[in-house]
């Protein structure tokens, strides 16, 4: 009977967690350039045998006790592109397709889609509460001031022709290897960044976050009724212990 209470703990934790990514995901629906997150698990004997390993010669899975208990698998980041907003903010962009921003923060370089960005007292490129923006080659971009225009591969200049430098698009052969730091912007984890010669950018624009509100909100319903359904349960399972064990001793 105490295999139901693990159980019905592990089902109590994981919806707990949804809720916490689904709770996340709202509260970014208006952030630039974020991009969704979906929670998943499995029960614990699958996560085992999946990073362990539990099989025989020909590869199949060896059949043993089973298990319901549920266990975090992993946390997907959808990637999908966001609507690109039009704000008419000289230092908005926008990237069309595939790649990141590269930001100098103080943990290293960082990716984002935000394009959302300022000057900082120096002058510089910079993404508020973050670093600075790296630019094609690298290397942080100094503006000598913030009336620019730009032209489609990110380009800048100031309004009488000069050049300032080209903002960085960095690609990567795989976006699911990316690890989300605590900052919120993405780490490389290993992979080798390649900047892109010519990327699709968008001028006085941003990409808007990729949550769809509605899915994010039958979410929270499905994990809020699993969360009640299995309290309620904990509950019995608790008053049928207490009454075995308080029986048991009057025998």
């Amino acid at each position: 009977m105490t295999k139901g209470f693990y159980q019905l703990t592990s089902g109590i934790l994981s919806q707990s967690r949804r809720l916490n990514v689904v709770g996340n995901n709202m509260t970014n629906l208006s952030t630039a350039g974020y991009k969704a997150e979906t929670y998943t698990d499995r029960t614990f004997q699958e996560v085992l045998i999946s990073r362990v390993g539990n099989k025989d010669k020909s590869g199949s899975t060896v059949i043993g006790e089973e298990s319901y208990m549920l266990a975090a698998d992993q946390l997907y980041v959808n990637y999908d592109q966001g609507t690109m907003k039009e704000t008419g903010l000289t230092l908005d962009f926008g990237i069309q397709g595939d790649g990141f921003f590269a930001i100098q923060t103080a943990d290293g370089v960082e990716y984002t889609r935000s394009g959302s960005f300022c000057l900082d007292d120096q002058g510089r490129l910079a993404l508020t509460g973050h670093g600075l923006v790296l630019g094609a080659d690298g290397q942080p971009i100094t503006l000598s001031t913030d009336q620019i225009t730009a032209d489609g591969w990110g380009n800048l200049y100031t309004l009488d022709g000069a050049y300032q430098g080209q903002l960085g698009v960095f690609t990567f052969a795989d976006n699911a290897q990316l690890t989300k730091g605590e900052s919120g912007l993405f780490q490389a984890n290993g992979q080798q960044a390649q900047v892109q010669a010519q990327p699709e950018i968008m001028w006085k624009h941003v990409e808007e976050s990729n949550v769809d509100m509605l899915q994010e909100m039958s979410r929270m319903l499905t994990a809020q009724r699993s969360l009640q359904s299995g309290t309620q349960v904990l509950k019995l399972y608790n008053e049928m212990l207490t009454k075995a064990t308080s029986q048991i001793g009057q025998m």
